[in-house]
């Protein structure tokens, strides 16, 4: 997986995408237009179309960052009680084993031990999201996990460990939600919609600080305010670790805000 030499201009950026909630944007479920504009508008903001996607879901952990080599990908439906026909949901993007060994490359150099999987599906942390923000689904796509013991100092770590592939024309994105509290997102709580604004504002200033300042805002997130309300636990924040650490000292911003179902939630590009 390499790349002739480029400018920092044609570099890619690395993106935290929401990915909503279930497969909102496939059925009949108000609130979610800002998000799906967000995500359609992503491929226009590239420098240039990416050779490959690195996507990190919080919807995969396993012991060690494992990542998918399938040439071609299944999809798991892995949401509940949604109409039937979002369980048909097509996404028929290629997988890429050659950037899964580059990825695993670059994680033994920094003596990262790591695994592949050659049989798991995509989850719905990163086809839904990209039947939008990539809907010809031509680009080919490699899936990364999540450590189990949820440490955001070793994600980072391995972020820095793949930046070179943003070199090399390959786009890196988390996916996951900003704020992830299941049972408070449906209850319409105002005193716990005002802690999600609260933390939302918190992250974006986080993201939006001098990389090194980020950084140490975000490896220590559970003192911000309202933290463990907004995740009671943290793997659909913590994809944000890796993305943080593959950013190197570029900075973050947030681009995209709003309001859904009373919760704050925000998007954030470094690059």
């Amino acid at each position: 997986m390499t790349d002739t030499a480029i400018t920092r201009e044609e570099r890619q950026p690395v993106l935290f995408l929401p990915h909503g909630g279930g497969p909102c944007f496939f059925m009949d479920w108000p609130g979610w237009d800002k998000m799906e504009a967000h995500l359609r508008s992503v491929a226009a903001t590239l420098p240039r179309k990416p050779s490959a996607i690195l996507v990190v879901s919080g919807h995969w952990e396993t012991r060690v960052p494992t990542v998918t080599t399938a040439e071609r990908h299944s999809l798991l439906y892995d949401y509940y009680g949604f109409p039937d026909h979002t369980y048909h949901l097509k996404y028929p993007a290629p997988g890429s084993p050659a950037l899964a060994a580059r990825v695993r490359s670059l994680l033994a150099q920094a003596d990262i031990p790591s695994a592949e999987d050659d049989s798991r599906g995509l989850d719905h942390g990163v086809f839904i999201p990209f039947m939008l923000a990539f809907p010809e689904a031509d680009i080919p796509i490699v899936e990364l996990s999540l450590r189990e013991d949820m440490n955001a100092a070793e994600e980072m770590r391995a972020g820095r460990a793949l930046a070179p592939l943003r070199d090399e024309n390959i786009l890196i994105v988390a996916t996951g939600m900003s704020y992830h509290n299941l049972r408070q997102f449906m209850t319409g709580d105002p005193a716990t919609d005002a802690i999600a604004r609260t933390f939302d504002t918190w992250l974006s200033r986080a993201v939006e600080a001098a990389p090194a300042d980020r950084n140490q805002a975000l490896l220590n997130w559970e003192q911000a305010p309202g933290a463990r309300i907004c995740h009671p636990r943290e793997e659909h924040l913590l994809s944000i670790m890796i993305a943080a650490g593959a950013a190197g000292q570029d900075r973050g911003v947030r681009t995209y805000s709003d309001i859904v179902m009373g919760k704050a939630l925000s998007g954030f590009r470094f690059g």
